[in-house]
């Protein structure tokens, strides 16, 4: 490709000749205030928060959305582009409340940012004040809350939703002053087809979107004498929790994580990875099944509760596809019910069960109906990666300056294959790992599946090849299903997730959360299987023994009805 040079605030640069002024800038460190911009989505060039000015015409350019050209002289630091720049910020500000203390995003919000960065302040906004918008809250959930607002129509969440995620259940409406953002027919949240990812809520950059919030519920828990209060930890947490006490992104913090939850208080601290080996023996066992005939093949992965409910809305006729294993997280609640009280002597109605998972999907799952093994609720609350950092901050805890920490005993230890369920083709290889061993005694070598979108990879077992494939992000399972549907599809398993690189990607995660940030945070899960001791998940003893002394085996009466469900075909509004 041709090289174009332009110089920008008198330094001269060569960059790709399809290259935007912002990328030029950024390539010789010249930073541009942006706000509807977002590097993993179409250019919108809504909000004019970057613009620059063009020294030959003085034309004021959107620097995100406008593609260099041979000899441009640009000034990126003119009077005339940081007037505009305060004038447009001022202008979003006019009609958005001024409520940040109250606000979710209080500190972590872009607007807020800008604000400050531009040294706008109350006057300014007070000078240009008129009639504000009101819309009423949507919280009827049960995942995600949308306050319209606070909405600066930056456009982020229609295109995540339509572009990565293909549901486009958000769109633009009205004129003007009328502008919004809603849903088909101005539905609330619960009445439309959002699969409740939450994808929205990681690239908005305001408090519009955000999810709706169990802190409070987990207080009350730990605050109340008669519960005994268990909490468990998704396999993605270790790897990006520390993003949000300023860690390097991939960084591994387990150990701080579980000394992070006493300190808060829960009676016991366990890991859901424990979950993820026991979803691969009953899914690796079904997965058996149907390469020897009994049921229909491809086999695809439940675990993923967006997808699921996508597969509910989108592909009914598909769902016998599905594995009946529940999530990790569900079979490990309906243990804590169930088998953590028949061991310990705990009285089953004071178990209070919490769960910490990067997905704002887990929230959506744990109200199903269908889902619930024990005679209780089996999930009685779930904490985003956010949520959690949050309660970490509110108790004054030094995260970073903690020892590390083991997880208890029962049900903590987990393999190396349990770990990678936190990232896209992670389920497909640990299951694959424990099929070929069980069949042929061979260990499996790295399926080697990537990160991103669609991709496969072949397996010989014993006589036969065996083809696995993934498909990452709501869009590209609806491509892989759609040949799936048109009978063009030869795989024999696969796995979806509904998050762009699966679990880490999870729309609970810390924000900002861009594809390089997510690859970094996969390699952090890579590093624990890589050093892990055990890293099949059926050479965990502590899963051997739930099986000898509790469950029977695998497919069994009494794991079929704790760790099995079923799913149903859902209207599509």
């Amino acid at each position: 490709m041709s090289k174009v040079k332009i110089t920008i605030d008198e330094q001269t640069v060569e960059v790709e000749e399809n290259s935007t002024l912002l990328e030029a800038a950024k390539k010789i460190g010249i930073d541009i205030p942006t706000l509807c911009y977002h590097p993993d989505l179409s250019l919108h060039g809504a909000c004019r928060v970057c613009v620059v000015e063009d020294e030959k015409s003085g034309s004021l350019l959107a620097s995100c959305a406008t593609p260099v050209n041979e000899g441009m002289q640009i000034n990126t630091r003119s009077m005339k582009a940081r007037k505009a720049r305060r004038r447009n910020v001022e202008l979003l500000l006019a009609n958005h409340p001024n409520d940040c203390l109250g606000c979710d995003r209080n500190g972590y919000c872009e607007l807020q940012d800008l604000t400050y960065e531009l040294g706008i302040q109350s006057k300014d906004v007070e000078r240009i004040a008129g009639e504000q918008s009101e819309y009423e809250l949507d919280t009827t959930g049960p995942a995600l809350k949308r306050d319209p607002n606070k909405c600066i129509l930056c456009g982020r969440c229609v295109r995540i939703c339509e572009e990565v995620q293909g549901v486009s259940a958000l769109q633009f409406t009205q004129r003007g002053f009328d502008s919004i953002v809603t849903t088909a027919f101005d539905l609330p949240q619960a009445e439309i087809n959002c699969v409740n990812c939450g994808q929205c809520a990681t690239v908005c950059p305001v408090g519009a979107i955000t999810e709706l919030s169990e802190i409070e519920k987990v207080w009350a828990a730990l605050e109340d004498d008669s519960k005994h209060v268990l909490v468990q930890t998704a396999p993605s947490i270790q790897a990006t929790l520390g993003e949000e006490f300023e860690m390097e992104t991939g960084t591994v913090v387990t150990g701080k994580m579980v000394a992070a939850l006493r300190r808060m208080g829960f009676d016991k601290v366990f890991s859901t990875d424990f979950g993820a080996d026991l979803t691969i023996l009953e899914e690796g066992s079904e997965f058996l099944k149907k390469l020897n005939g009994e049921g229909e093949l491809p086999h695809i992965t439940s675990c993923c509760p967006g997808w699921v409910k996508g597969a509910e809305y989108n592909f009914p006729d598909l769902l016998k596809h599905l594995s009946s294993a529940k999530s990790p997280m569900q079979m490990f609640s309906a243990l804590s019910k169930t088998y953590y009280p028949d061991q310990t002597g705990v009285d089953p109605e004071t178990i209070y069960t919490v769960a910490v998972m990067p997905c704002t999907a887990k929230k959506f799952e744990k109200d199903r109906e269908e889902i619930n093994g024990s005679d209780f609720k089996d999930t009685d609350a779930v904490l985003t990666t956010r949520e959690f950092a949050r309660m970490i901050k509110e108790m004054g805890i030094n995260f970073t300056a903690l020892p590390d920490e083991d997880f208890d005993e029962l049900m903590g230890e987990s393999t190396g294959a349990g770990t990678i369920f936190g990232t896209t083709g992670g389920v497909a290889e640990a299951a694959v790992r424990t099929v070929k061993e069980k069949l042929t005694g061979e260990p499996l070598e790295r399926l080697n599946l990537g990160f991103r979108g669609i991709n496969r990879a072949e397996v010989r077992i014993g006589d036969r090849i065996v083809k696995v494939g993934i498909a990452n992000g709501f869009k590209n399972a609806q491509k892989l299903l759609e040949r799936v549907r048109a009978g063009e599809c030869d795989l024999d398993f696969i796995e979806i997730m509904a998050c762009p690189h699966g679990c880490v990607g999870g729309g609970g995660q810390p924000r900002p959360a861009t594809n390089e940030k997510k690859e970094k945070r996969a390699q952090g899960l890579a590093s624990i299987d890589d050093t892990s001791k055990i890293r099949k998940s059926h050479e965990n003893p502590q899963i051997m023994k739930l099986y000898d002394e509790f469950l029977g085996e695998p497919l069994g009466g009494e794991s079929h009805h704790l760790l099995h469900t079923k799913y149903k075909a859902r209207p599509k509004n």
